[in-house]
């Protein structure tokens, strides 16, 4: 079967015609009437019901005629994406991030990178582990990754994009009575601690590990076996334990039953950042990377803003 095959038949099956079809294809009619007849003997069916007036589908000709012009149409568009490309007009990013480290500078960053290149880059993303997508930005099979640190950046250039403190997402049954504020390591410490593994972000989960050890405390940890803050948080609802993650992870999901806390004194925390190749940047990564450093900063003011009106209130 070939495209051709289809076209011929699509042609004859919205005429339903054999001359008109092939006036619209500007062929012969019996060429098309042949390639048909082809078509049959391969699929061993009849697709189309002829008399000298009218062209009607089978009920097999019906189902065909469905997929052939949705074939039809992707191989139009990967047609068009194709010349795009040789033409210059289209450009690819492709951008990689753990589920649980995407600070607010990383949406802010995709919205704003339609306004800086012209034309806007087509962006494709993907998540995984740490460790698997800068294999990947090694590999050429990413241009970037959103990452946090430290992780192993032989042969890559990271630019920092936001420290990241953790929160604690507490259940309702474990909520602690009286007040609504920060909680400490040594309450945390006597119960289950619920955190992503460590092969999803090493840097986080080290710094949770090192926050209790440097406390000489040694909770229970428990790892959830999916990355996503969203089962991290039903884990802890479902009576796992306590659940420690970024604050921009939290700050994105609204789960029932879960109340999020800020930890006093010195918290688990880790610096996100992007990691591209050590290579002349293409002009759609070097948009992103203006765009996600923008919003960076635009997020330390914010952030800066947030902290002074608190030390007046408090003062």
């Amino acid at each position: 079967m070939e495209l051709r095959h289809l076209k011929y038949f699509v042609a004859v099956a919205e005429e339903r015609h054999f001359r008109n079809a092939a006036a619209r294809l500007h062929v012969a009619q019996p060429a098309i009437s042949e390639q048909i007849r082809k078509l049959e003997q391969e699929l061993g069916v009849q697709l189309l019901t002829r008399t000298h007036r009218r062209v009607e589908l089978t009920e097999a000709g019906a189902v065909l005629l469905a997929d052939a012009k949705r074939v039809l149409k992707q191989t139009e568009a990967a047609t068009r994406a194709v010349h795009r490309v040789r033409d210059g007009m289209l450009t690819r990013l492709r951008i990689g991030y753990a589920p649980d480290a995407v600070p607010a500078a990383m949406p802010r960053a995709l919205a704003r990178l339609r306004t800086l290149t012209t034309p806007a880059p087509v962006v494709e993303l993907t998540t995984g582990g740490a460790r698997e997508l800068l294999a990947d930005v090694r590999g050429d099979r990413l241009d970037a990754a959103l990452i946090a640190l430290p992780a192993p950046l032989a042969g890559l250039k990271a630019v920092e994009v936001a420290h990241e403190r953790a929160v604690a997402a507490i259940p309702e049954a474990l909520i602690p009575r009286g007040g609504t504020g920060p909680i400490t390591i040594d309450w945390l410490a006597r119960h289950r601690i619920v955190v992503t593994a460590r092969t999803t972000n090493p840097a986080f989960y080290d710094a949770v590990i090192g926050t209790f050890r440097a406390a000489e405390l040694t909770p229970q940890i428990i790892t959830a076996n999916e990355p996503s803050p969203e089962h991290l948080l039903l884990e802890s609802v479902a009576g796992a334990g306590v659940a420690l993650l970024p604050q921009s992870a939290a700050e994105r999901i609204a789960v029932p039953e879960i109340a999020i806390r800020e930890i006093a004194g010195p918290a688990p925390s880790c610096t996100v950042a992007v990691a591209v190749r050590d290579e002349a940047p293409s002009t759609a990564l070097t948009g992103f990377l203006r765009a996600i450093g923008a919003a960076a900063r635009t997020q330390r003011r914010r952030q800066d803003d947030a902290v002074g009106e608190l030390a007046v209130v408090a003062s």
